[in-house]
């Protein structure tokens, strides 16, 4: 599955990546950057210990509790405090993976498509019509079976998800042909767009064949 602009453009060589990686996939970069933030921390802590623990600190430290004792006997003068802390902290955590698995777990974002906006109207064309008439012109190239569309990305660089179900001798390169002409450059005259990343995902069709009568 490949993603690329459908017609030459000027727009900032960033941004029509950005564009185009919305449209092959959901963007997973803000968890990878908390992954790898966690691991950091969790990496830093662990180097710490080590380098206690085997004297980089000094002898005396190393042979000491991990605590200070001066904070166990803080933490033991005012135990309705500890408690309190170590609650609010399990607590922090707990919602921090709520929110974690929940942003990882959400359905991805479907942009409408605005087309014009003044102060007081905007024509908006909603991201279900736009996906409805993709997927619908697609499923009347030859060689396609059925077809599947979507729109995905932001609302200022809208891209196209578009699956198609091919027969068996369907030819992939006539169907992509037919739908970049029939299809996507409609598409783009009809909205307004120059640019239009799209990302198709060939798939051959497994449906059962309907039995033949002699």
């Amino acid at each position: 599955m490949t993603a690329t602009p459908t017609t030459p453009t000027t727009q900032a060589p960033r941004a029509l990546r950005r564009q185009a990686r919305a449209a092959v996939a959901r963007s997973t970069v803000g968890d990878r950057w908390l992954a790898v933030l966690v691991g950091l921390v969790l990496l830093v802590g662990g180097v710490l210990v080590a380098l206690l623990s085997y004297g980089v600190f000094g002898t005396g430290r190393a042979a000491r509790p991990l605590l200070d004792p001066m904070i166990v006997d803080a933490l033991r003068a005012a135990p309705d405090l500890a408690r309190g802390i170590a609650v609010a902290v399990g607590v922090l955590l707990v919602a921090v993976g709520l929110a974690w698995a929940a942003r990882a777990v959400r359905p991805e974002r479907r942009p409408d498509l605005v087309l014009e906006r003044t102060a007081d109207t905007a024509i908006v064309v909603s991201s279900t019509a736009t996906a409805e008439a993709v997927q619908g012109q697609a499923a009347t190239i030859p060689g396609v079976v059925r077809a599947r569309a979507r729109t995905v990305g932001a609302d200022d660089a809208p891209a196209v998800r578009v699956t198609l179900w091919l027969a068996d001798d369907a030819d992939a390169r006539q169907v992509l042909a037919q739908l970049d002409e029939r299809v996507l450059a409609v598409a783009r005259e009809s909205l307004g767009i120059g640019v239009l990343p799209v990302a198709v995902r060939l798939e051959l069709d497994t449906a059962a064949p309907h039995p033949r009568v002699a």
